[in-house]
């Protein structure tokens, strides 16, 4: 965040009015600045990535820089806030030194509010994974999805949700195999014998005539290693966020920390691109002091779709290349050993 001047502010503006308008780096309206992209970079999270807008490319310093991690972990389905087919958790942690101007007071606020962007999208239940469950009605897994804002030179949300589909796209679900067992109640010799067997439930044949009760127990076993298993589900639905940074008779792309200053009113529109099928907007938040009407924002959340589709199809090439690269380089260390 920016602190500018009134004469700053004007001038801002009155260069990005201007016919043909002007930016402090040359670009135009609805140009991004260089966006890096690397996945895999936490060996112990399930996925991770790092993002990065706008970095310099001599030093590599400056630009917008956030890193997004997901974790596994199982939780218990009716005991507290466990979720029947696994649910979503998002936080969002910021730097100090990404804005060394805030106290820690309002550091905490900007991080509720960006935490409560990205979680009330992300972990909708219309857009749940459905690989997330292990046992029906008794375990599931929990995905927490942690992101770190680690230097902010503007455009720091659609940075955040570039970093969270990015770790998504790289996440792995551990394979599971239920193992259940069943016992007659008193049958305890037999219980202790056979506490690691795997029974088929379809081929329990009993009489009908036999009252006793029955002890059974389901638990689970991961024929994965932790690090292992299949792509997390929903890659077409995790959206990507698309900020429109308005002006009375213009709006731009990719802000720098200036330019947000000298702006009244943003509109975040999130959009997900299903194959073959209609796009989706998964939300829209406004941000700022200005005011907007109904007309103004549904010209915006036209201009915002395609905008958010080249986005999406730039992002998803990039992942995918990155999955080429990394499955690449893992064939080569398994054949240099």
């Amino acid at each position: 965040m920016a602190s500018i001047s009134k004469a700053e502010k004007a001038y801002i503006q009155s260069s990005l009015l201007s016919d043909p308008p002007l930016r402090a780096d040359g670009r135009g309206l609805i140009d991004f600045r260089t966006i890096a992209l690397e996945s895999g970079i936490a060996p112990i999270a399930n996925g991770s990535a790092r993002v990065s807008i706008g970095k310099n490319a001599q030093d590599g310093g400056g630009g917008t820089e956030v890193v997004a991690a997901a974790k596994l972990e199982v939780e218990s389905v009716g005991d507290g806030e466990g979720v029947d087919g696994g649910r979503i958790v998002c936080s969002v942690s910021c730097s100090p030194t990404a804005y060394p101007l805030l106290s820690p007071n309002a550091l905490d606020d900007l991080q509720h509010d960006m935490t409560s962007v990205l979680n009330a999208t992300l972990s909708h239940p219309t857009i749940r994974p459905k690989n997330l469950g292990i046992l029906p009605g008794r375990k599931s897994w929990l995905l927490n999805l942690d992101i770190i804002v680690f230097s902010d030179a503007g455009n720091i949300f659609d940075a955040i949700f570039m970093a969270a589909r990015a770790a998504l796209w790289d996440t792995k679900v551990p394979r599971t195999k239920s193992v259940q067992y069943r016992a007659k109640k008193g049958d305890r010799s037999d219980a202790a014998q056979a506490m690691d067997m795997d029974v088929d439930e379809t081929a329990h044949v009993g009489s009908a005539l036999d009252t006793r009760q029955t002890i059974q127990m389901a638990d689970f076993e991961l024929p994965d290693y932790w690090d292992e298993g299949e792509p997390l589900d929903g890659r077409q639905t995790w959206p990507v966020c698309l900020t429109l940074n308005l002006l009375p008779t213009l709006h731009f792309l990719d802000a720098t920390l200036q330019e947000e200053a000298s702006v009244p009113l943003k509109l975040l529109v999130f959009y997900s691109f299903p194959l073959n099928a209609t796009p989706m907007l998964r939300g829209m938040r406004l941000l700022g002091t200005g005011v907007s009407d109904l007309v103004q924002v549904k010209s915006l959340l036209k201009g915002g779709e395609k905008y958010a589709r080249n986005v999406w199809v730039a992002l998803e090439g990039k992942l995918k290349d990155e999955d080429l690269r990394r499955n690449q380089k893992a064939r080569e260390r398994f054949l240099n050993r």
